[in-house]
């Protein structure tokens, strides 16, 4: 008899004893304790790609606080944080039409509707008045989700009003510009909105009105080469893309390529195109600061 083989125990065959052999245990996963940025309803940097909740971005001021990238506002929640107290929306009654029947992939009003839908306001532009630490302010906010943020007919029609309210009660104007450019759908009407707005601020600089102007990312088009341009001071966040034709359009006419910071609010800060880089953060203070310097001024003038 082999070595090798073991006696099997007695009135047991070596196939009984296989089929009754113990059978490894399936442990149970150890319970998966969720953290917060899996249970709430996160953000993830475009910069960094960290994964950050929606309530810490709030209180953030939708800056990242892990490398300190400036996320888009939409223009209602950008105000409503400018402002401690909100008075009055100016603007509202003022609704888009079809002046042109314009059609392209789509009708001009399917676009329109969509874009109403998506951001849940009517149009572009935000116009709102109230006070900024007790002093009173009017400021408009552009919200490029809707449409890129396009200069027509109704984006026009509220700045000019904002302008003219800002006029007649002699306080100061912010626009915080945030755009693609003129609306195509609008054609000349949409261009006309240029030489409109640019009027309107004209009236504020012959009454000594301050106006400043906030340069987020992106500005580009027709509200470049208008009323985003025109401030008595513009100020822009950190990394914005600023410029009126863009990138690839400039290397195709000049034939060179050019690198970052080509067209960002650092790049333009050295080449005497904007005041002032500001942190979001310090972006409140800096305005009331600047008003308060502006409004004094006028006052003992």
């Amino acid at each position: 008899m082999s070595t090798d083989m073991k006696p099997q125990p007695m009135g047991q065959t070596l196939e009984e004893t296989w089929l009754k052999r113990p059978l490894p245990t399936i442990k149970p996963r150890a319970k998966q304790i969720l953290t917060a940025v899996e249970t709430e309803p996160s953000t993830q940097c475009p910069n960094c790609n960290s994964i950050i909740t929606n309530t810490a971005l709030i209180f953030n001021n939708y800056v990242c606080p892990s490398c300190d990238e400036h996320l888009s506002m939409t223009a209602r929640t950008r105000l409503n944080w400018f402002f401690d107290q909100v008075d009055d929306e100016l603007g509202q009654q003022y609704q888009a039409g079809n002046p042109l029947d314009f059609v392209d992939s789509k009708p001009y009003p399917t676009r329109m509707s969509e874009a109403q839908a998506k951001t849940g306001e009517t149009e572009a532009l935000i116009v709102m008045k109230g006070k900024l630490q007790r002093l009173p302010v009017v400021a408009c906010a552009f919200d490029f989700a809707f449409m890129g943020g396009s200069m027509g007919s109704v984006v026009g029609d509220r700045f000019v009003l904002a302008a003219e309210t800002a006029l007649k009660e002699q306080i100061p104007l912010v626009c915080f510009a945030a755009s693609g450019g003129a609306r195509m759908q609008e054609g000349l009407l949409s261009l006309m909105q240029m030489a409109r707005t640019a009027a309107a601020i004209e009236k504020l600089k012959h009454a000594n009105i301050p106006y400043i102007v906030v340069l987020t990312n992106p500005v580009y088009g027709g509200v470049t080469a208008s009323l985003a341009m025109l401030g008595d001071i513009h100020l822009a966040e950190p990394k914005a893309m600023i410029g009126f034709a863009g990138k690839r359009v400039i290397e195709q006419t000049v034939r060179e390529v050019l690198g970052e910071p080509f067209q960002r609010a650092e790049f333009l800060v050295e080449h005497g195109v904007v005041d002032q880089v500001v942190h979001r953060l310090q972006m409140k203070e800096t305005i009331h600061r600047l008003l308060k310097k502006m409004t004094y001024f006028r006052q003992a003038h």
